[in-house]
């Protein structure tokens, strides 16, 4: 009897050591997927870290955008304003070839004026002339 006591103690510390080495390997297979984990989270983490870069660049763009719109808004002011400014110029300058072309055909009508004083002066000169002689 005590060999089959002992043999069952034999079968039971055999299974015990089985069981253990289960165990352990069960524990290296939990250690395992724990890493996997760590490292799965490690490359969440950095996964954040370039979302949270790239919103950053986002967020500069369009930081950059806005300045470059109130660029255009500035630019296309000064552009009325320089294509307003255009107009009155061509309006002056239409108002001086008018007045130009008014003082050109007063001083044609002077001359003109000019000339006939000047006939009439030699026609005076003319009748002065037969005026002395004939006294």
């Amino acid at each position: 009897m005590e060999d089959k006591i002992l043999q069952a103690l034999e079968g039971l510390s055999n299974q015990i050591t089985t069981l253990a080495e289960k165990v352990d390997n069960q524990g290296n297979q939990i250690t395992t997927l724990a890493e996997k984990v760590d490292n799965q989270g490690n490359q969440i983490t950095t996964l954040a870290e370039k979302v949270d870069n790239q919103g950053n660049q986002i967020t500069t763009l369009t930081e950059k955008v806005d300045i470059q719109g109130t660029q255009i808004k500035e630019n296309t002011q000064i552009l009325k304003a320089l294509e307003h400014l255009a107009q009155v110029n061509k309006a002056e300058h239409d108002k001086m070839s008018f007045d130009i072309a008014e003082i050109s055909g007063e001083i044609k009508a002077i001359r003109k004026d000019l000339l006939n004083v000047e006939l009439i002066t030699a026609s005076n000169w003319g009748d002065i002339a037969k005026l002395k002689s004939v006294k």
